[in-house]
């Protein structure tokens, strides 16, 4: 706000050196009044129009800063959490006699977390590379069906049976494009689906073709998004509220991502509200 103060100043300075010298010029020159107004007032129009574009820009940058201050505290908690979580499970098991049943369960939970920071890592990754555009969204003809039932089972299994997953997913959709890249999208889709949504609420997986579309609905049963952020989510490092009083995880890139990612597959995404409460997220492909 700085800046933004120093040019209040200059424009009031400005403004009351030229009514001085638009004064002294009436004064000695009175038949120079009419050209001296339509001088002055083209002035104040550049300088009120000056002004409006310095306050947006400015704003504007004070918005990018705290979302990047979120997304430094998110990332560093995002880090954190899993890390100390395995460095707890692998301690224990090494001062501990613990039987393989213990064992097992300690080395499978260290395994999720480890998933969880390679996800972390690959989104940041992922996301730099979408912004230098130096990703090239190599495409393939797949099996989408499949790659959507190994993601679902991929993230059922990591929640513990925390929630009720329901799919209900065609066989064999083939669709062309980067595989690698649309199964992040997908991975985004579903897990913001998990992370919004209460324990033992159900998450709903719908994949089917239609006559010149494949659509892909996930619906949650979770807080819902307001309809003035529905657009805003798709932002990078955007997310709703304050980190340091947030209680969901995540970097504002997940679904910043799957934006990216849908567009360059000419795909498009909505974002609707579930009855009586959630969110449905329903992409279609055109094939």
């Amino acid at each position: 706000m700085r800046s933004l103060s120093i040019f209040n100043v200059l424009l009031i300075y400005a403004v009351l050196q030229i009514s001085w010298w638009g004064y002294l010029l009436i004064k000695y020159s009175p038949g120079k009044i009419d050209m001296v107004m339509s001088e002055f007032s083209v002035f104040i129009v550049l300088l009120l129009f000056g002004m409006y574009r310095l306050r947006k820009a400015i704003n504007h940058e004070n918005v990018l800063d705290q979302q990047q201050k979120n997304f430094l505290l998110s990332v560093t908690h995002e880090l954190k959490s899993p890390l100390a979580s395995v460095k707890l499970y692998l301690q224990t098991i090494l001062k501990r006699d613990l039987d393989r049943d213990k064992v097992t369960c300690f080395l499978t939970n260290s395994l999720a977390d480890i998933e969880r920071l390679d996800v972390l890592v690959e989104n940041m990754l992922m996301a730099t590379k979408f912004e230098n555009n130096t990703y090239t969204f190599p495409k393939e003809q797949f099996n989408f069906s499949e790659l959507v039932q190994t993601i679902s089972n991929r993230v059922r299994l990591n929640t513990q049976g925390r929630f009720f997953f329901d799919e209900k997913i065609e066989p064999a959709i083939q669709l062309l494009g980067d595989k690698f890249a649309l199964s992040s999208a997908v991975s985004n889709i579903i897990e913001n689906a998990v992370k919004y949504s209460a324990e033992g609420t159900h998450i709903r997986l719908n994949l089917k073709k239609e006559t010149d579309q494949v659509i892909l609905q996930v619906t949650d049963e979770g807080i819902g998004i307001d309809d003035r952020e529905k657009q805003k989510i798709f932002q990078k490092f955007y997310r709703s509220g304050n980190e340091e009083t947030r209680g969901t995880k995540g970097t504002g890139l997940g679904l910043f991502i799957v934006k990216q990612v849908l567009d360059n597959h000419e795909a498009s995404i909505e974002v609707s509200d579930n009855s009586p409460q959630g969110s449905i997220f329903e992409v279609s492909f055109l094939t």
